[in-house]
Parts: C-alpha cells; sequence; structure tokens
C-alpha cells in the first residue's frame, strides 16, 4: 500500500473533518461533532495534526494531538484522534501515524502521551497493548461542556 505520513495543513481539513465524521459514527455518537473547518482554521495553533495521504491527495487516515501538562509527570501530548479508514487497516497506517507522534514527542522531550480508547474497541485495545500501553480501567471522564 502506497501513502505518505505528513504534517497536516489548513488544506486538508475539509477531509480530516470528513473522517472525524466517521470516527463519530463509528463510535456511535455521530451527532457528537459540532466543529467546522472553520473553526478548525481559527484554532489550528491549538493541536498538532499528521496526516495519512494516498497518491494523489486521499487523505486515508490522521492523527490529532496537542501538549499538555499534568501535574504529576511534567509537559506531556494528548492524543485526541487516532483514525484509519476502514478499507486501509491492516496496513500499518495507524502504527506509522503513531510512530510519527511517537518522534515528535521524543523530539519534544515530552514525559507521556495520553490517549482514550472505548472499552468495547477490542480492535484498537489489542493494538495499544501490543505497543506496550497501559490501559487504566479506574479513571472515570469528566467533561464540562460549553
Amino acid at each position: 500500500m502506497d501513502y505518505t505520513i505528513r504534517k497536516g495543513e489548513e488544506k486538508d481539513f475539509e477531509q480530516v473533518l470528513g473522517l472525524i465524521k466517521e470516527l463519530a459514527l463509528f463510535e456511535k455518537a455521530p451527532k457528537k461533532v459540532s466543529n467546522t473547518v472553520e473553526q478548525m482554521k481559527k484554532e489550528k495553533d491549538f493541536f498538532k495534526l499528521l496526516v495519512a495521504e494516498k497518491p494523489g491527495g486521499e487523505i486515508i487516515g490522521f492523527a490529532l494531538f496537542y501538549f499538555v501538562y499534568y501535574t504529576w509527570v511534567g509537559k506531556s501530548l494528548y492524543l485526541d484522534d487516532l483514525y484509519v479508514k476502514e478499507a486501509y487497516r491492516g496496513n500499518k497506517i495507524g502504527s506509522a501515524l503513531l510512530d510519527r507522534v511517537i518522534d515528535f514527542g521524543k523530539q519534544n522531550h515530552v514525559k507521556r502521551i495520553r490517549w482514550q480508547v472505548l472499552n468495547w474497541n477490542t480492535p484498537a485495545i489489542e493494538f495499544y497493548k501490543k505497543l506496550g500501553a497501559n490501559l487504566d480501567d479506574e479513571w472515570i471522564n469528566c467533561d464540562l461542556e460549553e
């Protein structure tokens, strides 16, 4: 499978937002996505984006992450989304994207990279376990919406 991992750009936001909506559908929450391309453009300084792109420009996967600070360990990254289109899974694209996030973390001397996975997403859980990630079933998400 021929693809390139590269830094995402503003021109990619429309395709990436489409993938975000696909991910939300997969996660059984399609109506929760309120983000827009315009909002992403306004807020682009708040996140880092990597895309997996096929020759011809189709984006088939992405990783979106940003810096955070955890009091227990210090400077860290939060991987908000890692997604590969279903038709392209099994080609190590997710691994390549995650490897690039890890490389970015190493270059920037972060102490931790954190992300979430739904407890029913067995393929993702197995993928993360193979990487050596610690899966914590003790903590509960807390969100305050607007």
